[in-house]
């Protein structure tokens, strides 16, 4: 019987131990599928906010993280940026057509003190004897040209093209002689011919704009004298007024004979002289008519003397041109410079340039200021300037003025 119970409590025993056994593993596995459902149901639930984040996206529903304020401030940045590329473009292509200077200053750079005057003296190849003259009479050289620009403010340069063979002997001289003297402004893109002086003087002003920030810029021949400090004193005269065009004014013939030295292939722009020659005529008749009646010469002879003078004055009529600044020297404000560089590419020359600058601003509120103390040739002890002439080729006493010193000599030809 001992036995018996003592099989029976060890029987139990281990079916308790099996059942909980059982229940360890069940519970395991429950545990283990709750983890596995719960896994699931939390990625479909990723999923369904993915796929609704994604379908807000596509649709344009739901709250953007970005708000209103923010979104105009980016559109409007944006548009700013469009903006800004396309005044650079603009720039960029007014700047390769002249609108603008080339050389603006960075952020932070101080502009320079402005200028006084730019003064380009036009000259040609083959004239070094004019230049090397002017260097000795008036133009200062190396260091003294530069001191010049910094305590007076004022610039000069011998202006020059190109050869039409670029880079014959003409050119090397040229660039020679500015490595020597360094007082040349050399235009790359003028082809150096006397036919094109007039665009040669638009070129320098065009340039001289581009380069230097100046209240004046001044034109002058390479066979003219000037006293550098007289013709300072007249600008800063004329500082007071905005658009001014300075020079000896005139109003010369317009010549239509193809042979002629001063032919004007557009001639026929400043008139046919018909009203001036209607003009002359009636004042003349008036006149003639009279002369005659009071002489009491016969119908006949009276007649035949009025058709005779008719023709004689008829043919020495001519058209004249508008009043101009002769082309020996010549200076305009720099608002007028840069009218010319602006509009360079619509502004008409002629066959002389001088009156071809006279044209650019005939249509302009320009205060035309007729400076006789700009007229070379006129011999008066107050102008400030004097023609060079050929037989004065060793005139060592005007040769060998200083620019500072400048009084005007006897004119004696030796």
């Amino acid at each position: 019987m001992g036995s018996r119970g003592s099989n029976h409590r060890l029987s139990s025993s281990a079916s308790s131990f099996g059942s909980r056994i059982s229940f360890v593993m069940l519970s395991m596995f429950a545990t283990m599928a709750s983890f596995y459902v719960a896994g699931r149901l939390w990625q479909d639930a990723e999923n369904r906010v993915y796929l609704i984040n994604e379908l807000d996206k596509r649709t344009g529903q739901g709250k953007s993280s970005v708000s209103v304020d923010d979104t105009l401030k980016i559109i409007n940045c944006r548009e700013q940026q469009k903006k800004l590329a396309a005044l650079h473009v603009d720039l960029e292509k007014a700047r390769q057509e002249g609108f603008v200077p080339k050389h603006l200053p960075e952020n932070g750079e101080t502009s320079k003190k402005k200028l006084l005057a730019v003064i380009g003296i036009i000259t040609m190849f083959g004239r070094k004897n004019n230049r090397d003259a002017i260097r000795k009479a008036w133009m200062p050289t190396g260091g003294a040209l530069k001191k010049l620009e910094e305590e007076k403010g004022i610039v000069i340069r011998f202006v020059i093209g190109r050869s039409a063979n670029q880079g014959d002997s003409s050119d090397r001289e040229i660039d020679s002689e500015n490595m020597q003297a360094n007082d040349f402004t050399i235009l790359e893109n003028h082809m150096e011919t006397p036919a094109e002086r007039a665009n040669k003087t638009k070129l320098f002003l065009i340039h001289a704009v581009e380069h230097w920030d100046a209240e004046f810029y001044a034109k002058i021949n390479d066979d003219v004298y000037v006293n550098i400090d007289a013709l300072g004193s007249v600008l800063a005269s004329h500082l007071d007024k905005p658009r001014v065009y300075i020079g000896c004014m005139k109003s010369g013939e317009v010549f239509s004979q193809p042979k002629h030295k001063w032919y004007e292939p557009d001639w026929w722009k400043f008139g046919d002289g018909k009203s001036h020659k209607l003009a002359l005529l009636s004042e003349y008749i008036s006149k003639e008519i009279s002369h005659v009646l009071t002489a009491n010469i016969m119908k006949v002879d009276m007649m035949r003397a009025i058709s005779f003078s008719l023709m004689e004055h008829t043919l020495f009529i001519l058209n004249r041109y508008f009043q101009h600044a002769s082309g020996e020297v010549f200076a305009i404000s720099q608002s007028l410079a840069q009218f010319v560089s602006i509009n360079s590419l619509v502004l008409r020359t002629y066959a002389h340039d001088d009156v071809s600058v006279g044209s650019w601003f005939i249509g302009l509120d320009v205060k035309h200021v007729d400076e006789g103390k700009f007229c070379c040739s006129s011999w008066s002890h107050l102008c400030i300037c004097l023609i060079r002439l050929r037989e004065w080729e060793n005139w060592n006493n005007f040769a060998m003025l200083s620019f500072s010193t400048y009084t005007r000599p006897s004119l004696v030809t030796p």
